[in-house]
């Protein structure tokens, strides 16, 4: 996925994606992902030398490696990848303090990860609705358009018709969060429908879901 460098602010929900992914108990096995989803909640603020100020952040915060499975070096190599691929910045202040914060390229890169472990929570009970997904991209937008079909596909709709799309759950954030992401969200409606002509031959494809 590309996101356009003049883009600046944050996609919506997105500190809460990255909760929920700092709060999950499978956090994937990747001590770059992990230090840079952590720096983006607001940047890192310490005193002393960044590496044993952001291990005690992580300590307190129950991040520690009993709860990652990311020990020291670990933590200490990703900070230098990060560092190196020029995705944070550490600046240090008269008082001793440094701040680490994600650069614009480290945002990009964070939009990307969070796209890539998007998916829609299934809830304890169906609701009857089904959310219905429309969109009329424009020819200029053609990439932005297949790459949108494509993660909709992805977090398992049912395609109805050309660009008409079904889900039995709630799923607006997430797909305005994709939308956001190639900035064609001005191109989508999403409709709740309480009874569909057809739903038997519809459910009959989410029988797994419901």
């Amino acid at each position: 996925m590309k996101i356009k460098k003049k883009r600046q602010k944050e996609l919506p929900n997105l500190k809460e994606r990255i909760e929920d992914f700092l709060d999950s108990d499978s956090i994937p096995a990747n001590a770059t992902k992990f230090l840079l989803m952590f720096v983006a909640l607001g940047g890192v603020v310490m005193g002393g030398a960044a590496l044993p100020g952001i291990l005690k952040m992580l300590r307190s915060l129950n991040l520690a490696e009993d709860k990652t499975g990311f020990n020291k070096k670990q933590i200490s190599n990703a900070l230098g990848s990060l560092k190196r691929q020029k995705l944070i910045e550490i600046e240090k202040y008269e008082d001793d303090r440094i701040s680490v914060k994600l650069t614009n390229r480290g945002k990009e890169r964070l939009i990307k990860f969070s796209f890539d472990l998007l998916e829609i929570k299934k809830p304890e009970k169906w609701d009857g609705k089904w959310r219905i997904v429309i969109f009329d991209i424009p020819n200029k937008h053609k990439q932005a358009r297949e790459a949108l079909r494509g993660k909709i596909k992805e977090l398992g709709l049912r395609q109805l018709q050309k660009s008409v799309w079904i889900y039995p759950y709630d799923c607006e954030d997430e797909i305005l969060f994709v939308a956001e992401a190639f900035e064609v969200q001005q191109y989508i409606e999403i409709i709740t429908a309480e009874r569909l002509l057809h739903s038997n031959v519809i459910k009959s494809h989410f029988r797994n879901l419901l």
